[in-house]
């Protein structure tokens, strides 16, 4: 049978059709480039760069935590509230690789809109970074019930930068930009502490998971009514990625890309292209905290070289139209 017609449009080695089947899991395709790129560089923030060794290392620290300190299960729900940072990464894999469903939350949530979805996807534990605490703190009563959110797990920005950085950062966070304000969770697990509990451990296999498995809650942006939560398998993200990857293959070198991700990583777009998609590459993510800061993001785009940046409108014409 002749392929339609609208395949004679698709550019030269761009194949007509993708197995959504290569993978059983986003866990096996991070598992294969973390084997095939052990010391490349996986992702950095502020100058500092988790290799794809060390992400291997940590999100397998932390889903041991998760399983054998907190007791979650294969299908809880987990949400992610943090901004670009390297601790995004090693708590998403962690997740997965420990078999939970990942609620991605955005940062700028107001206490309502978290409360929210928070209830609404049925959490039982959240990663959240210390400069949106208090917005926790104030809806956390009414989310430990029936039986609720029971884990928080507090990061601070600097947490996996080298020590004398990660202090340095932290204490400028709090007390020179007073970028925290106060907030009191006594149950609260620090992000450094969960790891080295999972480190004790030692490496634990990963839960088993399959194509028909769900991976994320996504939820909508609202623009039609109420947030809404989209249910992803396994399977739907690796489909998603195997069809970006067929348009971008050609264009890509394997081993060798460095990608600017200005883009958060908690929206599906920075999600599946950046964070998941690029693994395959063995491609580095520069990780950009605040695009919004444009001044810091053009000195970056001075001094970073890179052969890759994703953007959509909004932040390309903000960057055309800047001074500099």
């Amino acid at each position: 049978m002749a392929d339609p017609c609208w395949v004679k449009m698709y550019p030269k080695g761009v194949p007509a059709n993708i197995d959504p089947d290569k993978y059983r899991s986003i866990v096996q395709v991070f598992h294969e480039a973390c084997d095939r790129f052990s010391t490349r560089p996986c992702f950095s923030n502020m100058g500092v760069t988790l290799s794809f060794g060390e992400v291997d290392e940590l999100s397998g620290a932390f889903a041991a935590f998760l399983r054998t300190d907190l007791g979650l299960v294969k299908g809880d729900r987990i949400a992610l509230q943090m901004p670009n940072i390297l601790q995004y990464p090693v708590a998403l894999f962690g997740a997965l690789r420990a078999g939970l469903v990942v609620v991605n939350t955005n940062p700028l949530y107001t206490h309502r809109e978290m409360e929210y979805q928070f209830r609404d996807s049925g959490i039982k534990a959240v990663v959240i970074l210390a400069n949106f605490a208090l917005n926790l703190q104030e809806v956390l009563p009414g989310l430990r019930q029936n039986p609720g959110l029971q884990h928080v797990m507090v990061t601070q920005l600097g947490d996996l930068f080298p020590t004398a950085k990660r202090m340095l950062v932290n204490a400028a966070v709090r007390y020179i930009k007073k970028m925290v304000s106060a907030y009191d969770l006594p149950d609260a697990i620090d992000f450094r502490d969960a790891l080295a509990r999972g480190r004790r451990h030692g490496p634990l296999p990963d839960v088993e998971v399959a194509g028909q498995d769900v991976a994320f809650l996504q939820y909508t942006g609202g623009t039609t009514g109420v947030s809404k939560g989209a249910v992803l398998t396994h399977r739907n993200v690796v489909a998603n990625m195997e069809q970006a990857s067929a348009w971008m293959a050609s264009r890509l070198n394997q081993g060798e890309e460095v990608i600017l991700t200005p883009l958060p990583l908690y929206h599906i777009f920075s999600l599946t292209v950046n964070c998941l998609l690029f693994m395959k590459f063995g491609a580095e993510n520069v990780l950009i905290t605040n695009p919004r800061d444009y001044k810091a993001f053009v000195a970056l785009l001075k001094s970073q070289p890179f052969t890759v940046m994703t953007v959509v409108s909004t932040l390309l014409n903000a960057l055309m139209n800047h001074p500099d």
